[in-house]
């Protein structure tokens, strides 16, 4: 067998298992700020300083993960994580602890995505794309589930214990990733790798290819994040439902992703990618209704359609820039300027959101 074909299943199934223990991780973490009497600021900091983790060490992550086979840097990245999970069941100021966790998942994901682009050829690009994607999804579902059914019916103790035995299978499943054999000059001294990125960073941006798909990558994934905010909030005030129904209406918008994401991978090649920029003008469109809409039966299919465009359009868009970013720079330092430009959007587009609220800007006028 192929390195490919031994080595992306075993990678998909250990994104899904570190993706559905950092999920849970978090519901688990704010149950524990509660328990122990945190302010009502706090549980948010925990999302604001994993994100942040992203942005501050990009310039470093990647020249780390090209350092070494990425499958070993996978499981020292969820060694980290588990670390961190392992100190707050000690008693650990959570916050800390978070930053670290944070610090793990900033290294895993260019030595993830990485290793994507090394095992799998341009033209397959697009599918494993969409496997990752829908092992993503499905994690962050099934792990604020999974973390929500721990914080419910389990102490503290057991949680946490659960969650090590997640991060230690996928460890296990790291391990079991064939070497792809890519191999990369030595990174440059750390007093240089600022200096480095931000030139990355600067070529990435005036490939045209490059350009266009960093550009609309950056975008999706800030508007995402504030609509998650923003759909809770409009189930809640305008379609009157509690947060845990509101919690099921986002669950329904990533069903529709992990539907499209599915079928870009099977029906989109690498070479096509750029067609599907056209699908941004739709995904916007079915957001505008969404002031008019007072009964939740009639944004079922409008959050649903929301998430088939949204799966449709960035999975070919996530493959081009990898396969372009591997070509320009090196596969972990293209990811490591991705994450960088995508958290960093997150970040500002969150502090917009929170500005705008807090400012009292109508709800209608937001979305």
């Amino acid at each position: 067998l192929s390195a490919a074909t031994r080595g992306v299943p075993l990678l998909v199934s250990a994104q899904f298992v570190s993706g559905l223990a950092d999920n849970a991780l978090l519901l688990v973490a704010i149950a524990e700020v509660q328990a122990r009497g945190g302010p009502a600021w706090l549980p948010p900091l925990l999302k604001l300083v994993f994100t942040l983790a992203y942005v501050l060490l990009a310039p470093v992550v990647g020249p780390l993960a090209d350092r070494w086979p990425k499958a070993r840097v996978m499981s020292v990245a969820n060694a980290v994580k588990a670390g961190a999970c392992a100190a707050m069941a000690l008693g650990v100021p959570v916050v800390p602890c978070f930053c670290v966790a944070g610090a793990g998942a900033a290294l895993y994901s260019p030595a993830k995505y990485g290793l994507m682009t090394e095992l799998v050829p341009p033209h397959r690009l697009v599918a494993a794309n969409g496997w990752i994607e829908v092992a993503t999804v499905v994690a962050i579902l099934l792990g604020t589930l999974l973390g929500g059914t721990l914080v419910a019916w389990l102490a503290p103790g057991p949680s946490f214990a659960g969650l090590l035995a997640l991060y230690g299978l996928a460890a296990l499943l790291n391990r079991g990733i064939p070497d792809s054999g890519a191999r990369y000059p030595a990174p440059a001294p750390l007093r240089r790798q600022l200096g480095d990125f931000l030139a990355d960073n600067a070529r990435l941006w005036r490939d045209p290819l490059g350009r266009v798909s960093l550009a609309t990558t950056t975008l999706f994934w800030g508007v995402g994040a504030t609509l998650q905010f923003l759909v809770l909030r409009w189930a809640v005030e305008t379609l009157g439902l509690t947060l845990a129904q509101a919690a099921w209406l986002q669950g329904l918008s990533a069903t529709g992703v992990v539907l499209g994401a599915a079928i870009a991978g099977r029906c989109i090649a690498l070479e096509r990618a750029p067609g599907v920029l056209w699908l941004g003008v739709p995904m916007g469109l079915l957001l505008l209704p969404m002031p008019q809409v007072h009964h939740w039966p009639l944004a079922l299919p409008l959050l649903a359609g929301a998430g088939l465009v949204a799966g449709l359009f960035v999975v070919p868009m996530n493959a081009l820039l990898q396969h372009r970013g591997a070509t320009l720079l090196s596969a972990g330092r293209s990811i490591a300027v991705q994450n960088f430009n995508e958290n960093a959007s997150v970040l500002l587009m969150l502090a917009g959101y929170a500005a705008g609220t807090a400012h009292a800007v109508p709800l209608d006028t937001l979305i």
